[in-house]
C-alpha cells in the first residue's frame, strides 16, 4: 500500500504571488533572489559560486520557480524527470498556522489579529494578564522585534527582575522569552499556555515560548521553543488519514502547527539534521497507508529572519544533499511532495515572511508540469495517493 511523505521547506518561496503587493512584498522571491546572489558572488561565506541544488532541481525545482514568477534562476536549469508546479495561496496571511493548515486542506476563513508597530505594543489590559499570570509587576519588550536582538536588549534586565520579556513580529503572535534557568522553563511554558486561550480568543494566531539560556553578550536560544497555536477552523489531511485508520508521523513544528490534532506520533529534535534523520528513519519505517507530515523551520529561523543570504544558501544545499539519500529510501508507491508555507527573501527589506507562492515537487509519480495549483490540492492529492476521502475544495494533481 502507498505512503506519503509532505515535506515542507519553511519559507523556501518562489515568487510571484498575485497579491504580493497587498503585502509589500511585490517582487519578492526567496529561491530566486539567492540563487542569483550566489552567481553573482554574494554568498560566498561557507560556501562558493552558484546555487547546487541537483536533486531538487532534477525534479523540477529550477521550472517551479521560472512557472510561480517567470525567473530563470541561475544554476537551476535542469530538465525535470519528477513532477513540477507551483501553489499559490488564498488565506489572507503570509504565516505559519495559515500556510500549513492550507496545504493540508483548510484555508483560514477568518483575519488574524495583528499587533501594531508600536511601543508599546500591547493593549494594557494584555499586558496586566501577562503580569498576573507570571506573577511580575511588568514586562519587557512590549513591541515589534527579532528574537537575538530583543533579548540581547533585555537579557540583563530580565535577570536582575525576573521580568518576561514579551514581543511580536508582523505574524499574529505574542512571543516570551524567558531564561530556562532564571525564571525556569516549566513556569515559562505554563505561562504561555494560561496565556493562549485568551490570545486565541483575539484571533492570535500563536503564543510562543522562546527559552535561552546564558549570560549578557552570551546566551543561547535552546531548542526547547513551544508554539501554543489556535486549534485548525476544521478537520486537516492528519485528521482525514488518522480517522481512515492510517498511521500519521509529525516531524518538527508540525504538532504545535495543529495542536497535535490528528498526529499519531510526533518526532522532534534539537536542529534540522536531528529532523532529517527522522525523516530518513521513517522512510524505511513509515507503515503502509501512513502520512509523514514534517517541517524543517531552520531555513526561516536561522536565515531568512536575520537576512543570512549566504546561511540560506548553505542550508538549501545541506538540505539538498540529504534529498538524494532520502529519495533512494522510498518504496515502489511511495509519494513524495516538497512544498513550502509562505517566503521568507532574505534579500527582502525588514525582517519578516514575505508573500510568495510556493513550489510543488514531486517524486514517485512520473514526471511533468503540474502547472500552478492552490495550496490546497496538496491535501486533495495525498488523500488521492492514499485511497482516502477528500474533504477539501482542493483538486488532486495527481
Amino acid at each position: 500500500m502507498a505512503r506519503a511523505f509532505l515535506i515542507v521547506m519553511d519559507s523556501v518561496g518562489v515568487g510571484g504571488a498575485p497579491d504580493a503587493a497587498d503585502f509589500g512584498d511585490a517582487g519578492a522571491n526567496t529561491l530566486g533572489h539567492i540563487a542569483q546572489a550566489c552567481a553573482d558572488g554574494r554568498a560566498d561565506v561557507g560556501r562558493l559560486g552558484p546555487l547546487r541544488m541537483p536533486n531538487l532541481d532534477a525534479l523540477g525545482l529550477g521550472a517551479a520557480i521560472a512557472l510561480a514568477s517567470g525567473v530563470q534562476a541561475p544554476g537551476m536549469g535542469a530538465k525535470p524527470v519528477g513532477r513540477w508546479g507551483a501553489a499559490t495561496e488564498i488565506s489572507r496571511g503570509k504565516d505559519t498556522p495559515s500556510g500549513h493548515w492550507e496545504l493540508a486542506g483548510v484555508p483560514v476563513p477568518w483575519e488574524w489579529t495583528y499587533f501594531p508597530d508600536t511601543v508599546p505594543a500591547f493593549p494594557p489590559e494584555l499586558t496586566a494578564l501577562v503580569c498576573k499570570l507570571a506573577g511580575t509587576e511588568g514586562i519587557l519588550g512590549n513591541c515589534h522585534a527579532s528574537g537575538v536582538p530583543i533579548i540581547e536588549k533585555h537579557c540583563a534586565e530580565h535577570l536582575r527582575t525576573g521580568w518576561p520579556i514579551c514581543y511580536t513580529s508582523a505574524d499574529s503572535v505574542f512571543q516570551i522569552a524567558a531564561h530556562e534557568e532564571a525564571f525556569g522553563l516549566q513556569r515559562l511554558l505554563k505561562l504561555c499556555q494560561d496565556l493562549a486561550p485568551h490570545l486565541h480568543a483575539m484571533k492570535v494566531g500563536r503564543v510562543i515560548a522562546r527559552p535561552f539560556t546564558g549570560t549578557p553578550g552570551n546566551f543561547k536560544r535552546t531548542a526547547n521553543r513551544h508554539d501554543y497555536a489556535i486549534d485548525p477552523p476544521a478537520p486537516t489531511l492528519l485528521e482525514w488519514v488518522a480517522e481512515a485508520g492510517g498511521a500519521t508521523h509529525a516531524i518538527g513544528k508540525i504538532g504545535d502547527i495543529f495542536s497535535m490534532k490528528g498526529v499519531g506520533k510526533l518526532w522532534k529534535g534539537k536542529n534540522d539534521i536531528d529532523l532529517f534523520d527522522h525523516l530518513d528513519r521513517l522512510a524505511g519505517e513509515a507503515e503502509a497507508g501512513s502520512l509523514t507530515f514534517a517541517n524543517f523551520v531552520e531555513f526561516d529561523s536561522l536565515y531568512g529572519h536575520p537576512r543570512d543570504v549566504a546561511g540560506y544558501a548553505r542550508a538549501l544545499e545541506w538540505f539538498d544533499a540529504r534529498v538524494g539519500g532520502f529519495l533512494a529510501r522510498l518504496g515502489p508507491g511511495d509519494l513524495a511532495i516538497f512544498t513550502a508555507d509562505h517566503g521568507n527573501d532574505p534579500t527582502w527589506t525588514g525582517t519578516e515572511h514575505t508573500r510568495e507562492r510556493v513550489p510543488l515537487i514531486c517524486a514517485g509519480v512520473g514526471q511533468g508540469s503540474l502547472g500552478l495549483r492552490a495550496f490546497t490540492d496538496v491535501a486533495a492529492s495525498v488523500a488521492a495517493h492514499l485511497g482516502i476521502a477528500n474533504r477539501s475544495a482542493g483538486r488532486s494533481f495527481l
